[in-house]
């Protein structure tokens, strides 16, 4: 019962900061951005099927492994992006992305 409430609570939240920062002129960057994020995590070497030779993934990977003794931590940068790049964003995190760089636009356009 409690998780509902929150969940409620946290939807009623992004909700308004959604309303606040609807004009635009804030959301159109963001949205690009949004859709952006698999295009640059591809460019860097991030792909669906694995990190790219040659790469800047592949230099991170490298480095990483380095650092941890000839392995890739699970839940580091590099597995991370790794993740993101096979599989891209879900739908929440965009939504859940967008709404917290939209309130952020939002602030800082109301000092200009």
């Amino acid at each position: 019962m409690e998780a509902s409430a929150l969940t409620s609570s946290a939807v009623t939240s992004v909700a308004k900061v959604v309303r606040v920062a609807s004009g635009s002129a804030v959301v159109l960057p963001l949205v690009v951005a949004m859709a952006a994020v698999p295009m640059v995590l591809s460019a860097m070497g991030f792909t669906a099927a694995g990190i790219a030779s040659s790469s800047i993934a592949a230099k991170m990977m490298s480095t990483a492994a380095i650092a941890n003794g000839g392995g890739v931590a699970s839940g580091s940068l590099v597995a991370t992006l790794q993740s993101l790049g096979a599989t891209g964003l879900s739908g929440l995190t965009k939504f859940i992305l967008g709404s917290i760089g939209s309130a952020i636009a939002a602030g800082i356009a109301r000092f200009y």
